[in-house]
């Protein structure tokens, strides 16, 4: 990590000297959460999570019925028969556990259901990013929210407010003190 950022470092240098190439950075999880568009998608993942929650509870329930009734009626029961149960048992709580996986687990539906109503989301993000990068002439955008590390970014090269004015969800400046990318002081 350490070199990666040592690279960066060098490269921006380098390239500074050369070209006198500009950048500036954004922070996508404070444009992410100004969309009205991840609120919308938030809530039908968190809708779909607890259908399948719901499921698996019920799911859950029935074999604890089935462990229930199994304990109540051992004694009267043949040893077959309750190899038998036993096995029935086990079969449903594996099935409970991999229904479980398949909707929750690394890859599982709601991860892909994530994956399908955030793209659309980045996609319009990336392009006003893009835009407001040709627009202002821009060689390099950072992502302030991504896995770079910024020790210290200087305000006047921040372009969040101004991506979020070309995606239509503008606001005041409050935290930053100014407008991103001009170091003037005042509401956009």
């Amino acid at each position: 990590m350490l070199t990666r950022l040592l690279f960066i470092a060098l490269l921006l240098t380098t390239f500074g000297q050369v070209n006198a190439q500009r950048f500036g950075y954004v922070d996508t999880q404070v444009i992410v959460e100004k969309m009205p568009e991840y609120a919308q998608a938030q809530s039908e993942i968190e809708k779909q999570a607890e259908i399948w929650r719901k499921e698996v509870e019920e799911k859950q329930a029935a074999v604890q019925k089935m462990r229930m009734d199994f304990e109540a009626e051992k004694v009267l029961l043949p040893e077959e028969l309750r190899q038998q149960r036993l096995a029935a048992i086990d079969a449903k709580e594996k099935e409970v556990m991999e229904f479980q996986n398949k909707m929750f687990g690394i890859e599982g539906q709601i991860y892909q259901k994530r994956l399908e109503l955030m793209k659309p989301i980045q996609d319009k993000i990336y392009a006003a990013v893009e835009k407001v990068a040709r627009k202002r002439r821009l060689s390099f955008i950072f992502d302030k929210a991504g896995d770079l590390v910024m020790i210290f970014a200087d305000p006047t090269h921040n372009y969040t407010d101004i991506v979020m004015e070309e995606l239509g969800i503008a606001e005041n400046n409050q935290q930053q003190g100014g407008k991103p990318g001009t170091g003037k002081k005042g509401n956009n």
